[in-house]
């Protein structure tokens, strides 16, 4: 080993530096909860009707009632049709009123809304009729920016360094962030909307390296799970933000500005110590390392730091030895296609929050509410039934509770959005035991590989969700029914992988699968975070996300 992981080790593994660390990183995984679910807010259903003004030309004196009545044809229900209208013509009052119109067309003059109603995105840009799609399809250029934020932001923190690209991507969504606010258009929106999505992406990888990279690996859980139940926590205050701002303008300035205060904590973010050393960059390292010293009130002895030298790159696995090997092919396909279901799921279910029946604010405020105890119970649930069990139930009862609210009547909104909530629940839970499984079952030289494929397809089934919901115009039951159905494909399937529970971690690609480990032995090395080599030379360092 080059030194670097000693050296962290006698600075501290959770000291007041790495606690601060952490305490720095939560103004921006708040910021990422209200960018992903604002705009579930800023399109309310609101009544409307097409714009029959031209007939006060030859009725000037007629009451609004009497003007509704004789240019707007009514539905089945006896309700004034939202999107078409009696065709103009140009007779006297006298001839309209006596032989009525017959001819309709769509609305060629924009809609009328509420006049109390607050600015939306739906009443400033029509997002109505034949343009309502567009709701569903800006949520998924957004989700199109995460990925391609993921594809762009990991890379780059590798080349450039961890504190420039949180510093770049933190810019990027305060800027347009706060852009959104006076676009003119929708379509300008969206690209705006987009590049946040892939500032997010940013945010999130780069913060979580950086902090797995100062943070010993005994301590790395906590550092996930404080992440994990703020972005939750920000759900919860987004229901508040929204419910006291009913202007989508203001209401993007409000949850976008905040983050502009993170550049005040420029000078005291910093750097990956152990991506310094990796790029050579030892003196500046070193300083660094000095520093947590200092902050932690620990001592660095003076020859271990002299001691500090690159570290020596171990050759990587590529990822078509993910595919090559048969092993490694049936854990890619089925963590990937476990990943692509459950965030097919849960944004399913986010998404949907609007037409569930109830109070739109009280059901985010529960969503976000029920994803602090599943993230903290997913912990023991993985202690007492290990990994394959507890993944595949979750995915496979996130899937059954969506299947279940196919049958609940419309007129019992509280029944389905308990379900909901539930389901919610399962699927936070199960996206935490992700993270750790999928960690444990790929080999560490293509360890990130693997994750980052099961990432990628979930990014896909985020693009995906919100298109999915548009099937839903030729049955209501047909987007609950596709999520719900895939989850539990997908939970059944991850009964062919193998349990890591108590499981020592592969290094390389063989045909190998994890060994059983003494726990007494695997909570020693959870302390110390390294794995004694079989022929007890070099120290091969894992993360270790895998004994809580």
């Amino acid at each position: 080993m080059s030194g670097i992981g000693e050296i962290l080790k006698t600075v501290g593994e959770f000291g007041p530096f790495q606690k601060w660390l952490v305490l720095l990183t939560l103004l921006p995984c708040l910021s990422v909860s209200f960018h992903q679910f604002c705009q579930l807010f800023m399109v309310p259903n609101v009544p409307h009707h097409c714009n029959t003004s031209w007939i006060r030309a030859i009725g000037p004196n007629l009451t609004e009632e009497e003007q509704l009545n004789l240019t707007l044809p009514r539905d089945a229900n006896g309700a004034y049709e939202q999107c078409s209208m009696y065709s103009p013509v140009d007779w006297d009052l006298d001839s309209i009123m006596a032989y009525g119109l017959n001819a309709t067309e769509k609305c060629s003059s924009g809609w009328v809304y509420p006049s109390a109603q607050p600015p939306s995105l739906l009443t400033e840009f029509d997002l109505v009729c034949d343009k309502k799609d567009l709701n569903d399809i800006s949520q998924s250029i957004y989700m199109m920016g995460l990925f391609l934020g993921s594809i762009i932001f990991g890379p780059l923190s590798d080349r450039i360094g961890r504190r420039p690209v949180i510093l770049f991507s933190i810019f990027l969504q305060g800027l347009f962030g706060v852009g959104i606010a006076f676009v003119p258009h929708f379509y300008v929106y969206m690209a705006f909307r987009c590049v946040v999505g892939a500032s997010v992406s940013g945010i999130t990888m780069t913060i979580l390296a950086l902090a797995t990279e100062w943070i010993g690996v005994s301590s790395r859980p906590k550092a996930v799970l404080v992440s994990h139940c703020c972005f939750a926590i920000g759900q919860m205050i987004l229901a508040g933000l929204s419910y006291g701002i009913r202007n989508w303008r203001l209401l993007e300035i409000a949850g976008s500005a905040p983050i502009f205060a993170f550049f005040f904590c420029i000078q005291v973010l910093p750097e990956s110590a152990r991506w310094l050393v990796t790029r050579g960059r030892i003196e500046e390292a070193k300083k660094l390392l000095k520093k947590a010293a200092s902050i932690n009130k620990r001592t660095i002895p003076a020859g271990l730091l002299e001691q500090l030298k690159p570290e020596t790159q171990t050759k990587s696995g590529s990822i078509l030895d993910l595919f090559r090997k048969k092993h490694l092919l049936k854990v890619t396909l089925i963590m990937s296609c476990a990943w692509f279901v459950n965030s097919l799921v849960y944004y399913g279910l986010s998404l949907n929050v609007t037409n569930f029946g109830l109070d739109i604010y009280l059901t985010q405020l529960a969503f976000g509410a029920v994803e602090i105890p599943a993230r903290l119970g997913c912990i023991f649930l993985l202690q007492w039934f290990g990994r394959k069990k507890t993944q595949a139930v979750l995915l496979v009862l996130s899937g059954l509770v969506c299947l279940i609210i196919i049958g609940i009547p419309e007129d019992q909104p509280v029944a389905t959005t308990v379900l909901a909530t539930i389901g919610k629940f399962t699927a936070s839970a199960s996206f935490s035991t992700s993270y750790v499984y999928t960690a444990e079952l790929f080999p560490t030289v293509a360890r990130q590989t693997g994750v980052g494929l099961c990432s990628m397809s979930s990014r896909v089934a985020g693009i995906l969700a919100p298109l999915i919901r548009l099937l839903g115009q030729y049955h209501p039951a047909i987007p609950m029914a596709i999520y719900g159905s895939a989850p539990v494909l997908g939970g059944l399937l991850c009964i062919l992988l193998t349990e890591t529970r108590g499981m020592e971690l592969v290094d390389d690609t063989g045909d190998s699968h994890p060994k059983a480990e003494v726990h007494k032995n695997a909570n020693s090395s959870s302390e110390n975070g390294h794995m004694k080599g079989k022929d007890g030379g070099q120290d091969n360092e894992y993360t270790k996300t895998t004994y809580f």
